[in-house]
């Protein structure tokens, strides 16, 4: 699930960059791939994935 959301956001920081949008400070390009990295980052490392272990 963060995958897809990592995903989504990376998306979200190209068309900011690509058409070279004013945004502010909180939301730019760099910040909105960062917080991409971030979700990739949870999903490699297996959290929010939906995949319990039950024992």
């Amino acid at each position: 699930m963060l995958g897809i959301g990592a995903a989504v956001l990376f998306f979200i920081a190209f068309l900011i960059n690509a058409a070279d949008l004013s945004t502010n400070h909180a939301f730019s390009s760099v910040n909105v791939m960062l917080l991409g990295l971030t979700a990739l980052a949870l999903h490699v490392a297996g959290i929010g994935s939906g995949w319990s272990r039950r024992r």
